[in-house]
């Protein structure tokens, strides 16, 4: 890649420098017109966090400071779409999702990378093995992840009605905003005795929300309701750490992870008991301890 500085006599001088050298965010372009917020820090075997919906890659605040405190490089990204990475009017079907996660591996020139997908995010991390054959990825996470199948059908009986997704949607183009703020509440179990967040971080994570582009806030619910990925889950052949909470009322546990824990070969299953589906903040600690012995394993 090239940069500019200035030589003594004021005109602009090129050079190349190493982008793994760089410990800072950055833009990758990764298709026409579609440039990524990425940030890059530390050093180490590379992770890269894919966020969950309808969030960014600020959900992983309290992961990507101790990743890099244990010498792994952490790579966090805003999907297209949110954040600050650009807003596309289309593009938000999982292939042209993880293309752009391909073009991040390769522009970075990782190699033996673990992928960290919460949520929505597990769709980009199953659809990488099954359409870029898990290329430079030795091993994965799936975190309170909607994999394998949500929608009910004639053989996913327990999945969720066509109609909640289009009663969701329906909600979001009402009210975007106080979609979110009701929405926030369930995805951190927050009830009339459990509090597990301050009313002013309950209020970044919606502002955080707040960011995404409509269009893509609807069409990805769209991609992630409806997309299949039971075929899919033959594909991942490297080590899998799977965690969820078992009082998750965003994502069923029962219809998502202990399925796909039946499916994937070489997997090590967590239940964290009690614990919501934002459990990235509620049961940090132990997430950030879960991560780091698979890593280091």
């Amino acid at each position: 890649m090239e940069n500019t500085i200035l030589n003594n006599d004021g005109s602009i001088k090129d050079f190349d420098f190493d982008i793994h050298e760089q410990n800072t965010d950055k833009y990758i372009k990764t298709a026409q017109n579609v440039q990524l917020y990425v940030k890059d820090y530390g050093r180490g075997k590379p992770v890269i966090l894919i966020h969950g919906w309808p969030l960014s890659n600020e959900m992983w605040e309290y992961q990507i400071d101790f990743l890099v405190q244990n010498n792994y490089r952490v790579i966090a990204y805003d999907r297209r779409g949110f954040g600050k990475s650009s807003q596309p009017y289309d593009g938000y079907d999982y292939d042209t999702l993880t293309d752009d996660l391909k073009e991040i591996i390769e522009q970075l020139q990782l190699e033996n990378v673990t992928l960290v997908g919460f949520s929505m995010g597990g769709g980009e991390v199953v659809r990488y093995f099954s359409r870029h054959s898990g290329k430079g990825v030795t091993k994965a996470a799936l975190i309170s992840s909607i994999i394998p199948f949500l929608l009910k059908t004639d053989d996913n009986p327990d999945g969720h009605p066509r109609e909640k997704s289009e009663t969701t949607a329906a909600a979001i183009k009402e009210d975007r905003i106080g979609f979110v703020d009701n929405f926030g509440k369930t995805f951190f179990g927050i009830n009339i005795i459990n509090k597990p967040l301050s009313t002013a971080l309950l209020e970044y994570y919606r502002t955080l929300c707040s960011f995404a582009s409509p269009r893509a806030t609807l069409k990805c619910a769209e991609s992630f309701s409806f997309t299949d990925f039971r075929n899919e889950l033959d594909y991942i052949k490297v080590p899998t750490l799977i965690i969820h909470g078992d009082d998750d009322k965003i994502v069923p546990i029962e219809l998502t992870s202990k399925k796909a824990a039946e499916s994937i070969t070489h997997n090590t299953y967590i239940v964290y008991e009690g614990a919501p589906h934002g459990l990235f903040y509620t049961e940090r600690e132990k997430l950030n301890n879960d991560l780091l012995n698979f890593l280091n394993s």
